[in-house]
């Protein structure tokens, strides 16, 4: 195996204690947000992120708009970069997530949305840097140095901290809270699954598909930019519905499919889409909790025990399977062709 790819290995597996340890770091300035937050609700949301970054934050959308019922849309950051033009923010929240908490563009968003009044919070890994300095709160994710260029345990635990502060900003909801108590012994045997059936078929495949939905949408966008990343190979991620809206005329023994279904009331859907895509001669992988899909190519999954922190779990397990994807392939996943570790953009 590539010594880069082992480097990757030991990276994602540090997964389960970044979560764990994020848990007493976020505590005061969670509790401080989610004061604020509840003396005077914000009518939406306004998130602002790139990368791995944004699809946690379609994460952290499924989660405020599922359980709090607040809307929550995603800044175009050149509307502060190059247009110059204000948004109507006083008086709600501006999350913005980024590992670095280094790119221009981030900055000069989370700037402009505190002058114009909003409440901005940094979800950032480094607590040093100009995007933290430019937020009212900072909230740390605690993953430690990642030095691999394409984010793994950042990803998850941007993932954990969203889900934290949701959980305490529904009133410390019991539930979600005891399933991350849970998590990391969970994000350990996840990585021990064994997705090397899909590993095999996807080094073939000169293009691939990933569906989602509900709590999964934002780990099949991540797994898409994975492939891209990682193993140099085109994926593109769909939610479920959205797929039958056009892209459905790609199916073909040619793409395969990769879908991670979750274990919530969005499951029955993806179900039968996916028997549906089975029944058209996909090449289709399934990630599904309930581990009994009567179509497509079962995956291992554990067992279910909460859908929000059921979704971290399987992109755990698919990175395991990146791993070995990128050795097949003779990739060396910690140096991405034309990518480095900071992106700084405007």
């Amino acid at each position: 195996m590539i010594e880069a790819a082992i480097s990757m290995a030991d990276e994602l597996r540090e997964s389960p204690r970044a979560v764990m340890d994020q848990a007493s770091a976020l505590a005061v300035p969670l509790s401080g947000l989610v004061t604020r937050l509840k003396s005077r609700p914000p009518q939406f949301v306004v998130t602002c992120a790139r990368g791995s970054s944004a699809h946690a934050a379609t994460f952290g959308k499924h989660l405020i708009e599922r359980h709090l019922g607040i809307p929550v849309a995603a800044m175009a950051p050149n509307i502060a970069t190059v247009y110059r033009q204000p948004l109507r923010l006083s008086g709600q929240l501006f999350l913005a997530i980024s590992q670095s908490g280094r790119s221009d563009d981030l900055v000069e968003s989370a700037t402009m949305a505190k002058a114009a009044g909003a409440l901005t919070a940094a979800l950032v890994n480094l607590t040093d840097s100009p995007l933290a300095a430019a937020c009212d709160i900072v909230l740390p994710m605690e993953a430690g140095p990642e030095r691999s260029v394409a984010a793994t345990k950042t990803f998850i635990a941007s993932l954990a901290a969203l889900l934290r502060l949701v959980a305490l900003w529904i009133d410390g909801e019991g539930a979600l809270s005891a399933a991350l108590d849970r998590l990391p012994d969970r994000l350990g045997r996840a990585t021990e699954l064994d997705w090397d059936a899909a590993a095999s078929a996807f080094a073939a495949a000169p293009s691939l598909i990933v569906i989602g939905r509900g709590p999964t949408l934002a780990v099949a966008r991540e797994a898409a930019l994975k492939l891209k990343e990682i193993a140099n190979l085109h994926a593109e991620a769909f939610s479920g519905a959205e797929f039958l809206h056009g892209p459905v005329a790609l199916v073909s023994t040619r793409y395969p499919i990769l879908m991670f279904v979750p274990h919530d009331q969005a499951a029955e859907g993806l179900r039968r889409l996916g028997a549906d895509l089975a029944g058209k001669g996909a090449a289709l992988f399934v990630a599904d909790p309930r581990n009994d899909a009567a179509f497509g190519k079962p995956l291992p999954v554990l067992a279910p025990d909460h859908p929000e922190t059921d979704a971290l779990c399987q992109i755990q397990s698919f990175y395991g399977m990146t791993v070995g994807l990128a050795d097949r392939l003779g990739i060396d996943p910690d140096r991405p062709r034309h990518l480095q570790k900071v992106t700084r953009t405007r």
